[in-house]
């Protein structure tokens, strides 16, 4: 049986992947951020399972993180600040989380000795596609203090791959959605809205594209590179190869709820012109050569699953659907 520390396992990814290393037999260290309140994120939501240990600290912390590394086989690192808006208005703090807290896990997994890495990244770093579809060799663009502060943490973790052979794999996630996302975000920020009753959706530039990809679909993307040696000192997506408008997908999820809702647009969730990124489409076919991976949800489907999880009341009272949540 595998003994695996996540980092950011009280966060909406995090959790997900918590479950899935559950279920296929790994004993896990979930490592929530600290706070007074015993609170433990999405991880509340997580059934209790002999296998699962929760505790709560700060990635901050060099100390803390090696205690945590303390007996695992390996580390999935996926604490990190990652909303966009924030980053305009506190960018020191994602410099000591996103760059510190990758320099304290991979210093820790290096002192300790035989701790496998996965890294997790952001198709942020590449901003607006300069060729689509996007593959790993794509040119970096910090067009926000967020992904500039993942570039640095990438580089930082290649660094150890590099200096100390330290076993690495750096997950660059396309734009994940699905159960237990931030209402930031624009698919649960339109799911939200709609169901908690809103006649007109707030949202800020609907013309860029993403390439969306259901969290169950990149979970077990984690799980393939972790199994795999070949993707040591790789960068490697998980991406669906499919993009879509902002505005397709607001159309999308308007015909699966039924809704007749109207678009204004709120000048408050606007990048700033040069920081938007307005496209971004993966090529995926690394991860698909490296692993057995594929996706498994269409868009629709996965929009389905979301729709019914954010629909439902005990779930859709956790989210405060008239404040826009930076």
């Amino acid at each position: 049986m595998k003994r695996a520390l996540v980092t950011g396992a009280d966060g909406f990814i995090g959790s997900h992947l918590t479950e899935l290393l559950l279920a296929k037999g790994f004993r896990v260290r979930a490592l929530s951020y600290y706070n007074s309140f015993n609170f433990w994120g999405w991880l509340e939501d997580v059934p209790d399972h002999p296998d699962l240990e929760i505790i709560s600290g700060d990635i901050r912390d060099p100390h803390f993180v090696k205690h945590c590394l303390q007996d695992m086989d390996i580390v999935f690192h996926l604490a990190a600040l990652g909303a966009i808006p924030y980053s305009y208005i506190a960018p020191d703090s994602y410099l000591d989380t996103n760059v510190k807290g990758t320099l304290n896990v991979c210093q820790a997994a290096k002192e300790l000795g035989g701790i496998r890495v996965l890294s997790t990244s952001t198709s942020e770093v590449y901003g607006t596609a300069q060729y689509v579809p996007i593959d790993e060799e794509h040119p970096r663009q910090p067009q926000s203090p967020y992904s500039a502060s993942k570039i640095a943490a990438d580089a930082m973790a290649m660094s150890f791959y590099h200096s100390f052979d330290l076993p690495l794999t750096i997950v660059r996630p396309f734009n994940t959605y699905g159960p237990r996302q931030s209402a930031r975000a624009i698919i649960p920020a339109i799911i939200t809205q709609i169901a908690a009753g809103e006649k007109k959706i707030k949202l800020g530039d609907v013309t860029p594209t993403r390439d969306f990809n259901f969290v169950k679909d990149v979970i077990r993307g984690f799980l393939a590179l972790a199994t795999c040696d070949k993707s040591i000192g790789k960068e490697v997506n998980i991406a669906s190869n499919f993009e879509i408008s902002m505005a397709d997908t607001l159309a999308l999820i308007k015909k699966i709820m039924k809704s007749d809702v109207k678009f204004i647009t709120d000048k408050q969730r606007i990048r700033p012109e040069k920081s938007e990124v307005f496209r971004l489409c993966g090529d995926n076919t690394k991860i698909t050569t490296l692993t057995d991976w594929e996706p498994a949800y269409s868009f629709e489907a996965g929009l389905e699953e979301t729709i019914a999880w954010y629909t439902n009341p005990e779930n859709l009272k956790k989210f405060k659907t008239s404040i826009y949540n930076i």
